[in-house]
């Protein structure tokens, strides 16, 4: 834990001693904004008639509802920013899906690219084969014909 501090601010014209376990920077700047709260309601002409324990009720009022205006900013954020890591998860877990899914289609495709190839080669194959079937077959018909003319 820090060392205590203490700081001499000025509030309302009047100067007072602050402490706490924040820096000095701090503390004037606590001191500015209640400053800042009073200039807000001197401005104010009905302000300035009524008596000094309303006076300050008023500024106290204002500062707890700046107070809790600003805690349920913090809350919606904090809900924001609970949505957004949802979101984030949830996408991190769609994009893993999505290359696995990727992956085993560009594995798929590969397979599928050499069984083709595999096909081809064999189609290939096959049809010199049948191609050599077929002349060799011409080549026999005549061959049996110039028997039969011999034997005539």
């Amino acid at each position: 834990m820090s060392a205590k501090t203490s700081a001499e601010v000025v509030i309302d014209g009047k100067v007072y001693t602050l402490s706490g376990y924040e820096g000095e920077e701090y503390l004037q700047k606590v001191a500015s904004y209640i400053n800042g709260k009073i200039n807000e309601f001197t401005s104010i002409e009905e302000y300035r008639h009524i008596p000094l324990n309303m006076k300050n009720t008023l500024i106290q009022l204002n500062i707890a509802d700046d107070y809790f205006k600003a805690k349920d900013q913090v809350e919606k954020l904090e809900r924001d920013l609970e949505n957004k890591e949802k979101e984030i998860y949830d996408l991190k877990h769609d994009l893993i899906s999505n290359q696995v899914k990727t992956e085993t289609a560009e594995e798929s495709l590969k397979k599928l690219e050499r069984d083709n190839k595999e096909l081809l080669l064999n189609k290939a194959r096959l049809e010199a084969a049948l191609e050599d079937k077929l002349l060799d077959g011409k080549d026999s018909p005549k061959e049996s014909e110039k028997e039969n003319i011999k034997k005539k």
